[in-house]
């Protein structure tokens, strides 16, 4: 019996993750924990004695003794609890890619010294993953994340400059929290995807390829040095990359049905308008640049999405605030988990300036 921690477990993520563990007898869960949703039934429910809503959650790991981390809490607040897994060499599923984003080195050393599994639950990594699973990285080549292209594919700048909240929470293939559904609206979902593949996998930045696939049935591509490309291939529905996490290195049955070739499936793919979507371009500079310029990159993004949504910021000012706040970071790396908030912070107080400021 897997023990599991799930944290976000009011989300998207946690939902779907709480519904394939009541569904297993193989997996249970040992803690919940939410960033401001009441736990008090979804915990009775499941006889859960450890639940904690907000604040930090390495007390509530500390008492569970999970053998597994869901990690599915919205944005850098989920650092903590990435750090504890990877030090406690606890298995953790990955889906908070902002922590890995943000934390980077600091987050491979953790592992490194706590020798435990880390398990992306993002389909594309997760994609990734199945795919290089048991091959020598030497014989990778590239790889291709694939993206839906949000709402907005296909628009030009000037038919952006009054896109609205409900516009671009209109996600056309997945259904995510508010967040996330912005950020693959301005490609910066891809672009933090672009960083944590970096670091998840060793692969240098023009080693990995970003693509637009609207229908979202190609997850990743790996291609070798043969001249040979593997592709993993799915229905979009995220229980699938969640179940593989939870019942690695088993494969449990999920009720998502497999992919009918017979009925006129067809594969399109284009390149992203990185013009447009300026954000994918400003991800792949703050992480060729390194340091903490990831970091920055991500706590920008974090205040320009939160005003956006609170209707403080036009959708086309949020990857303004992010260029503002790269060019006035000085991005030195932070040797430990103090100097790396002490970043965080620094961006954070910058990306406010920004949006209090006109944004072109």
């Amino acid at each position: 019996m897997k023990r599991i921690a799930v944290l976000g477990a009011t989300g998207s993520i946690g939902r779907q993750a709480l519904d394939i563990i009541d569904g297993s007898e193989e997996l249970e869960v040992c803690a919940v924990a939410s960033g401001s949703s009441e736990l008090s039934d979804l915990a009775a429910e499941r006889g859960v004695e450890h639940a904690q809503v907000g604040g930090d959650l390495t007390s509530l790991l500390d008492a569970a003794e999970p053998d597994i981390v869901l990690n599915a809490v919205v944005g850098f607040a989920g650092l903590p609890a990435t750090l504890w897994a990877l030090e406690h060499g606890v298995t953790l599923a990955l889906a908070n890619k902002e922590s890995l984003v943000a934390a980077g080195e600091l987050a491979l050393a953790a592992r490194e010294r706590g020798g435990g599994a880390l398990l992306p639950v993002d389909s594309e990594h997760s994609a990734v993953f199945q795919c290089l699973e048991g091959r020598d990285l030497e014989s990778v080549s590239s790889i291709v994340l694939t993206a839906s292209g949000g709402p907005f594919r296909g628009r030009t700048r000037e038919q952006l400059a009054n896109v609205t909240r409900a516009d671009a929470l209109a996600h056309p293939t997945w259904r995510m929290g508010p967040k996330i559904t912005v950020d693959s609206a301005t490609l910066a979902n891809k672009g933090l995807e672009l960083v944590e593949a970096h670091f998840l996998f060793g692969l240098l930045y023009e080693q990995i390829e970003v693509v637009v696939h609207p229908t979202s049935v190609v997850h990743a591509i790996v291609r070798f040095r043969d001249g040979a490309s593997l592709a993993h291939l799915g229905y979009p529905d995220m229980r699938v990359p969640i179940s593989y996490a939870l019942t690695y290195p088993e494969r449990a049955a999920t009720p998502v049905p497999g992919l009918d070739f017979a009925d006129g499936l067809a594969l399109e793919f284009e390149p992203p308008d990185v013009e447009t979507f300026t954000m994918l371009a400003l991800a792949r500079q703050a992480g060729e640049a390194g340091g903490t310029h990831p970091c920055a990159y991500n706590a920008a993004n974090e205040v320009a999405v939160a005003a956006f949504l609170a209707g403080r910021l036009p959708f086309l000012g949020i990857a303004g605030v992010v260029a503002d706040v790269l060019s006035g970071v000085d991005g030195a790396p932070a040797r430990d988990l103090e100097e790396l908030v002490e970043a965080d912070r620094e961006a954070r107080r910058l990306a406010e300036e920004a949006v209090g400021a006109p944004v072109p």
